[in-house]
């Protein structure tokens, strides 16, 4: 599945392990929350960086004692009428201060990209390798809104109250 990650298609570095498979000594690894969740200590102690899956249906504040030690949470869509991971992304932005990696993952549909986007996440597994493509261009059409939101952009009024600000109007 293609990978889209900072306006670019990119290699994922991150191997998916299922919950029986086999952990391997190093590399970076992505694991299921139900096995995240019973092997933390010792998934974290090994070589490579950590991430997790974590499903729309779990609570996201089982993560956070190790949250600064995760390099990828991966957040489920299981299909495009279920918002649930939105409100899980920007929980994880803005009450609990998450910087790693923010991944959608599921049915990431193109149509709902600019929100995913605006609710913090970082990069999106796609189905289609157009898709990704349309992804990529679509991250570069918009660069100012009026909603303040988890992806830390300024909005569209705070950028005009700095232009002001900086020009010495209104002082």
């Amino acid at each position: 599945m293609p990978l889209v990650n900072g306006g670019k298609i990119v290699d994922d570095s991150f191997v998916k392990l299922a919950v029986d498979t086999p952990l391997p000594e190093s590399g970076d690894i992505l694991v299921p929350a139900e096995r995240f969740v019973g092997e933390a200590d010792a998934l974290l102690k090994r070589a490579g960086k950590v991430g997790v899956i974590w499903p729309n249906n779990r609570d996201i504040a089982e993560l956070v004692p190790y949250l600064v030690k995760l390099a990828v949470v991966a957040l489920v869509f299981p299909s495009f009428r279920d918002g649930r991971a939105y409100s899980q992304a920007r929980l994880l932005r803005e009450r609990y201060g998450y910087r790693g990696d923010l991944r959608a993952t599921g049915q990431v549909l193109r149509d709902q990209f600019v929100f995913m986007l605006r609710a913090g996440f970082d990069s999106f597994e796609v189905k289609k390798q157009a898709d990704a493509e349309a992804f990529m261009l679509t991250a570069k059409r918009y660069s100012v809104f009026y909603q303040p939101t988890g992806d830390g952009r300024i909005t569209a009024l705070h950028r005009r109250m700095q232009l002001r600000h900086s020009e010495g109007v209104g002082t």
